[in-house]
């Protein structure tokens, strides 16, 4: 059976660090970035991209619309 792969990308210019994907995300992939935009916001970020499931529960929450999420498949030879 095929293991679903995502990988988040983050318009960090856009975020405003409302923190909703983070608490979203079941996989604990997204955190604040300690560093901020140029608008002063400290923006989300992946910090463990490896765990991400692509389930896109963080872009469904983001009310600035600045997460895509990719996903494949990953075929496991047996």
């Amino acid at each position: 059976m095929a293991k679903l792969k995502g990988a988040v990308t983050v318009d960090t210019e856009r975020c405003k660090g409302c923190d909703l994907c983070v608490v979203a995300c079941p996989q604990d992939v997204l955190a604040l970035s300690k560093d901020a935009n140029s608008k002063g916001y400290n923006f989300s970020m992946a910090i463990n991209a490896d765990e991400c499931t692509g389930c896109v529960t963080c872009a469904m929450v983001c009310p600035d619309a600045c997460i895509t999420v990719y996903r494949v498949k990953v075929e496991h030879a047996a």
